[in-house]
């Protein structure tokens, strides 16, 4: 009998070994391109017989001397895996999948009663717990977010208590991250979802016309990078709040059961075995598919199509942003559209330039007034003119991005030039910046499709908040495309209480009538040009440009705004006068928002 749980205890390590070797290697895998599969599928299939295996042999792991946090690791593992697997794919089944394993470990508490002092064990916990929390804010679990964060703040205090020769500033920080992301993203207790809702976003009066509506040429969107580099930004992990708006934007908000708890507590009371537990061994596939290699568990929601693929990049250099770029825009399928999202700061790259100039190392003149030139037209709804109509190929490189730490170099500057290669491919270019009103001069400089350009105002405004603080409550125009009620509210300083549902309800209700009126607008304007109709038939670009139109008037209308064309976004190609801010029915909506929330004075024609 010995020499048997000896032979079962070798072969559970040689198996742990193996898994480890293989998840080491797939871990880093970059999280874009559609040419990992191979790696993944072995990987998840070396854990699944690791998993069958425990499973099988429980009963003399556990007298060979098989430790709870052992299984709770296994568990966590995969869970990392389905994560990771989702983060390529976007598929929600898959963020689901992740969620499920981390609530088992969390319940059957497997971490719990390890070694007082075994460090290794800790690390191990802490990993789980900021994992777990990552997950659970991307599925918008407010309650177990606010569980787990409290969870873990205690155990990093326990941690500092008992393992007194190590610093856990780190871990530290972690908590306070998410403490303070929490604070900002959870502002609107019974605000709408951002995932686009087929409920609240398929609006009945419109949905004949855009059923009807058809260009000469229709793109499919499938792919998209998102990514945002800010000073002090609120973020959780590598997880920024303006690329988590982002995200959710850009996915669906399923309209059955798909993340119900209870479908979540039967996945793991029958997928986690218990290695203390006696009894016949019972597995189940279940509703979480558990370790299928085929990776096909029936976890979709049936009446939605696929979230488009999404790259998040944090704070990436330059270099790696164009690479990615160029790898996605390479493997982007035929009469399809990428959307690129970039939220970063030009500031410190203005005045690398100034310092640049004033020590003779650059030979243009007056590049300091660069942005405050591009913003001289009128409304800032007109492209740049130049000299013989023409531009020169400096004015690429005027402005730009800054990508990277204060007082770094030019590597880490993204000029609207670098851009101008992926212009081979449709693009849907949304740039979110102080600096963004240069990115105007790709228009009209693409090199094969013509792009679609979302860029937001040169400076944000706020009744309440102070302008120098933005980034401590995430970029305003990102906020507008994500959730436009809570951007417009937060604009005029008004929060409700948790007693006007109603009144917020209502607000909701008109955006969703003016949307729904200028769907109609735009399917069946003769000005619309070709480049918004290419993709208007696509949800969530549809969505954008809604909330784009919205951002626009709400801020041209703005008091505080008024006759500062800093302040205001730009869209190029540009869309038909009849959605442009000076049109009635798009002023209507605006006002009447303000009337109903008692803002009015903030706002006029």
């Amino acid at each position: 009998m010995a020499a048997d749980i000896d032979v079962v205890s070798q072969t559970f390590r040689a198996l742990v070994e193996s898994a480890d070797r293989k998840f080491t290697r797939v871990r880093d895998l970059p999280q874009y391109g559609r040419s990992q599969n191979h790696y993944l599928q072995k990987v998840f299939k070396a854990y699944m017989r690791l998993w069958k295996y425990q499973q099988e042999n429980r009963s003399r792991l556990v007298a060979s001397g098989l430790n709870r946090w052992e299984i709770g690791e296994i568990a966590s593992r995969i869970g990392q895996l389905y994560f990771n697997q989702y983060m390529r794919t976007s598929e929600a089944r898959f963020l689901v999948e992740a969620y499920v394993f981390y609530e088992a470990i969390l319940h059957r508490k497997y971490f719990e009663g390890a070694k007082a002092k075994d460090l290794g064990v800790r690390f191990k916990e802490l990993r789980f717990y900021a994992r777990f929390l990552l997950v659970s804010l991307i599925l918008n679990r407010t309650d177990m977010v606010r569980a787990l964060a409290e969870r873990f703040g205690a155990l990093v205090d326990d941690s500092k208590a008992n393992f007194r020769e190590m610093n856990f500033k780190e871990w530290k920080m972690v908590v306070q991250e998410i403490v303070r992301f929490m604070e900002v993203d959870s502002a609107f207790k019974y605000a709408r979802p951002f995932r686009c809702c087929a409920l609240y976003d398929s609006h009945p009066a419109s949905r004949p016309y855009v059923a009807r509506f058809h260009a000469k040429k229709v793109l499919k969107f499938q792919d998209a990078v998102l990514t945002s580099y800010h000073r002090n930004e609120v973020k959780f992990a590598e997880l920024t709040l303006d690329s988590h708006r982002m995200l959710q934007c850009l996915e669906w908000e399923p309209s059955g059961s798909f993340y119900q708890k209870h479908t979540v507590e039967s996945s793991f009371s029958n997928n986690l075995v218990d290695p203390k537990q006696n009894g016949t061994i019972v597995y189940h596939s279940g509703a979480s598919g558990l370790i299928d290699i085929n990776l096909a568990a029936a976890l979709t929601d049936p009446s939605l199509p696929p979230n488009p693929r999404k790259a998040i990049l944090y704070r990436p250099s330059v270099s790696h942003l164009l690479a990615v770029l160029a790898t996605i825009s390479d493997e982007l399928p035929p009469e399809s559209v990428m959307l690129i999202y970039i939220s970063a700061s030009g500031k410190g790259g203005l005045s690398h330039v100034s310092k640049l100039q004033s020590s003779g190392g650059s030979k243009k003149s007056s590049r300091n007034n660069a942005i405050s030139g591009t913003l001289s037209e009128k409304n800032g709804f007109a492209p740049e003119t130049h000299t013989n109509g023409r531009r020169e190929s400096s004015d690429y490189y005027d402005n730009y991005l800054w990508l990277g730490p204060k007082g770094s170099g030019g590597p880490n500057t993204l000029y609207p030039g670098d851009i101008i290669p992926f212009t081979r491919r449709p693009l849907f270019l949304i740039i979110d910046s102080d600096s963004s009103h240069a990115f105007k001069v790709l228009h009209g400089a693409e090199r094969g499709e013509t792009a679609a350009l979302l860029l937001s105002p040169v400076r944000p405004v706020f009744k309440a908040l102070p302008n120098t603080g933005t980034t401590h409550y995430g970029s305003q125009f990102t906020f507008f495309l994500t959730a436009p009620l809570q951007a417009f509210c937060q604009m005029v300083g008004l929060t409700f209480p948790d007693d006007e549902t109603d009144l917020y309800k209502n607000a909701e209700d008109i955006l969703s009538t003016a949307f729904s009126e200028w769907e109609v607008i735009l399917s069946t304007s003769k000005n619309l040009d070709l480049v918004w109709g290419q993709v208007l038939s696509d949800p969530f670009l549809r969505r954008l440009i809604l909330r784009f139109i919205f951002c626009r008037c709400a801020l041209s209308m703005f008091n505080l705004s008024k006759d500062d064309e800093r302040c205001l976004p730009v869209c190029l190609p540009h869309l038909p006068s009849s959605v442009s801010p000076r049109s009635e029915v798009v002023q209507s909506a605006v006002l009447g928002l303000a009337n109903l929330l008692k803002v009015a004075t903030h706002f006029s024609l």
